[in-house]
């Protein structure tokens, strides 16, 4: 079942006294439900700007992008936001934990904004979450006394506790070290694979790229599939891997 849809995609963007600058140009992707996605590129070729369409955060300029065989451009405002706080969970390099807020209290802020069963269970939901990434014992510790392991796995928690049926994830490992990012993306996939989500990773790590069942590059606005054996990729000023 295809969750994801985009065909033809273009986003570009009015400058002033400039002409129009292209972020992605003639985008084709399809994930399926339960897929493993991962997508490379240098920094400047329009992975925020994906991201933020898959998300549901933004609009194309043209071309088909679909989700869960709908339209994205038939949804009002109101039910886009319905749709991306349900089905998409969102994980970035940097935790972005409430700060002051316990990692239950962290966890049970997206179930605010869910109804039924969901709001009223908020903080057994948000607990039995949190056991589920090995935090059960960390219920009332505040962002500042968790590690960056420990911190990046509250923020899975958060991200999942709604049970979204798309996972994004930015750079997930980038502010953790080899083992711990490798610790992290088991932890996620096996999470994600429990509940039947796609994931899509953003990385420049070989290693958690290896972890998708597909590669995608993005370059200059342009995603190509990619596979084969691990090839070095200059990215700026340092030197990533990614498979090629």
């Amino acid at each position: 079942m295809t969750l994801l849809h985009l065909a033809g995609v273009t986003r570009t963007v009015q400058l002033v006294d400039a002409p129009p600058l292209t972020i992605l140009s003639g985008v084709d992707l399809d994930v399926e439900v339960g897929d493993r996605v991962s997508i490379v590129g240098r920094s400047g070729s329009g992975k925020s700007t994906l991201l933020n369409l898959l998300g549901l955060l933004d609009n194309p300029t043209s071309g088909d992008l679909e989700f869960d065989g709908r339209p994205v451009k038939s949804f009002s405002s109101g039910e886009r936001d319905r749709v991306r706080g349900r089905d998409v969970g969102f994980i970035f390099q940097q935790f972005n934990l409430l700060q002051g807020r316990t990692a239950l209290e962290n966890v049970m802020t997206p179930l605010l904004y869910a109804q039924g069963k969901q709001f009223w269970q908020r903080a057994r939901i948000a607990t039995a979450m949190l056991e589920r990434v090995g935090l059960g014992h960390r219920l009332g510790a505040m962002p500042d006394k968790l590690s960056g392991g420990e911190q990046q796995r509250v923020a899975i928690a958060r991200s999942l506790v709604r049970g979204p049926r798309l996972i994004l994830a930015d750079e997930p490992t980038g502010a953790l070290d080899l083992e711990t990012g490798a610790d992290v993306m088991a932890l996620l996939d096996e999470v994600a694979t429990g509940s039947g989500a796609a994931l899509i990773t953003i990385t420049h790590d070989p290693a958690i790229a290896a972890l998708a069942s597909r590669h995608l590059r993005l370059d200059h606005g342009v995603l190509t599939v990619v596979g084969g054996p691990v090839a070095p990729v200059v990215r700026d000023d340092e030197l990533a891997t990614v498979p090629a």
